[in-house]
């Protein structure tokens, strides 16, 4: 993964759209494993509104190497911040049919990764269960560099506020908000900042 210097904004922008996406639903079928799956019509259709409210857009282009073919996915912030991946496979066949085939299947479950998009069952038994939250892309360390990037007590807030649950649980995650916070605090003392936490408030 390649990213811009900063993906402060990105990260908060990408939590609030994540929050608001559903499974893709499985409308497409697989004759020949006599099964359905998402194609990406209904990924995109999982992200276009929560990205467009959340100042989100990306891009795909094809890409080869060798005897390999497939996409790098980008996803930008109206900020101007952004994030990259390249994800590749080798065709089954080296012909124009085979690369094609693998620049689109590469487009759908890259698309997905990147954003933790799951595929959801489209029959009555979903319909009457609760939606399941977006798995975040965000892991341990990319919100300690989140933090780190942090140049003020309100940064931090933000960046604090935008994590999901299980990363605000993490230990080392919360051992850095921890540091930075007494050194913000040693900086502008008699300053009270607060920050939401998930059952309790926490004050600087």
């Amino acid at each position: 993964m390649t990213k811009s210097e900063s993906i402060k904004n990105l990260a908060i922008a990408l939590n609030k759209a994540q929050a608001a996406m559903s499974g893709a639903k499985k409308s497409a079928a697989n004759p020949f494993f006599k099964s359905k799956y998402a194609n990406l019509e209904e990924v995109i259709a999982c992200i276009k509104e929560p990205f467009a409210d959340n100042g989100l857009s990306f891009m795909q282009f094809p890409i080869t190497l060798d005897d390999r073919a497939g996409v790098e996915t980008i996803v930008m912030h109206e900020s101007g911040e952004w994030i990259s991946g390249s994800f590749m496979l080798k065709p089954t066949k080296l012909d124009p049919q085979g690369q094609g085939s693998s620049f689109s299947y590469a487009k759908r479950y890259a698309l997905q990764s990147i954003l933790g998009i799951p595929s959801e069952d489209d029959d009555g038994n979903a319909a009457s269960q609760a939606p399941k939250p977006a798995v975040s892309f965000l892991k341990p360390k990319g919100a300690i560099a989140l933090l780190s990037s942090a140049e003020s007590q309100k940064d931090l807030v933000a960046i604090w506020n935008s994590f999901p649950i299980d990363i605000k649980q993490n230990a080392k995650v919360m051992a850095e908000k921890d540091k930075l916070k007494t050194e913000f605090n040693a900086a502008a003392k008699d300053v009270v900042v607060e920050i939401d936490q998930p059952n309790n408030k926490e004050y600087y």
